[in-house]
């Protein structure tokens, strides 16, 4: 298995600490942690791809980079997969997305995953962080450590989609925010 970085580790504990200090009385931090990470993530991707206008969706930056339609499929899919094994429950049967589908369904897919994970993730607890669950490539992880993985994978995606809108002129959710 890969060892993660450091990087990745400090990624969740600032990502996983705000949730844990509002919630100090919580016997769970780091899965309520994870359900935050889950939320903010959420507003952030999906206000990034509403953002992103429908002709813009086949950009990307250089050839060998991914289309920002692609990168919200990847994103949507990263969810179901990282959700349901982080649950324990099985991923729904979803149509496949292609990177010239309209952006309406591609974001629809998207809010989709989110609620996936919202609804899989409500009964997890730190009770099992060190059970080994499926990964990717037929390798397994501890919870915990997908749920590292997954605030890792995270910040990958929305600085991708939010490269992506800068370089269209456009601000990313998390920008707009703090404009006066």
């Amino acid at each position: 298995m890969k060892t993660l970085t450091l990087g990745a580790a400090a990624v969740l504990l600032l990502s996983l600490g705000g949730a844990a200090r509002a919630q100090q009385s919580s016997s769970n931090p780091v899965a309520d942690g994870l359900r935050g990470l889950v939320a903010r993530n959420a507003t952030n991707m999906v206000g990034a791809a509403e953002e992103m206008p429908a002709d813009k969706f086949t950009y990307h930056p250089t050839p060998a980079q991914w289309t920002f339609a692609h990168l919200m499929i990847h994103a949507t899919g990263a969810n179901y997969g990282m959700c349901s094994a982080i649950g324990g429950v099985s991923m729904p049967q979803t149509e496949k997305l292609a990177d010239t589908d309209p952006k309406g369904k591609i974001v629809s897919a998207l809010k989709a995953s989110f609620q996936f994970c919202q609804d899989s993730l409500k009964n997890v607890t730190d009770a099992n962080l060190s059970e080994e669950i499926p990964f990717f490539g037929g390798r397994k992880v501890t919870r915990g450590g997908m749920m590292i993985i997954m605030a890792d994978d995270y910040g990958d995606h929305y600085s991708q989609a939010s490269g992506y809108l800068r370089l269209n002129g456009l601000l990313p959710p998390s920008a707009q925010r703090r404009q006066p």
